[in-house]
């Protein structure tokens, strides 16, 4: 009988503003549900304040442990440097969040960070 190991699945994610001079960084376990949380008001805090829900990027990862590590890396970051990394998956800085439920979130994985 093969063993049973559960899987885990967590998000490290860039949220920007409207006019993409704000972004807020934050990790869940689940991206769609946080999404909605940020975009309905209901994340009290730095991101409900300044209007910041427009889903960015995002980055899937295996273990919380390395996906806390990243999250703390990329808010250390830049502003330049972190507009850089959403334009590898966003060139055109549209809302993401729009058609999560449509994309494989989990075949979208950075194997190097896992």
């Amino acid at each position: 009988m093969k063993p049973y190991f559960k899987e885990y699945h967590f998000w490290v994610y860039i949220l920007f503003d409207e006019r993409a001079k704000g972004t807020y960084i934050g990790v869940t376990n689940d991206l769609e549900r946080r999404m909605y949380e940020h975009k309905m008001g209901l994340v009290p805090g730095f991101a409900h304040e300044h209007g910041i829900t427009k889903l960015g990027y995002y980055e899937h990862y295996r273990y919380i442990d390395k996906a806390i590590a990243r999250e703390k890396n990329l808010k250390d970051w830049h502003r330049a440097w972190k507009y850089r990394l959403i334009e590898t998956m966003n060139p055109d800085w549209v809302d993401l969040a729009s058609d999560i439920d449509k994309r494989n979130l989990y075949n979208e994985t950075y194997p190097e960070f896992n």
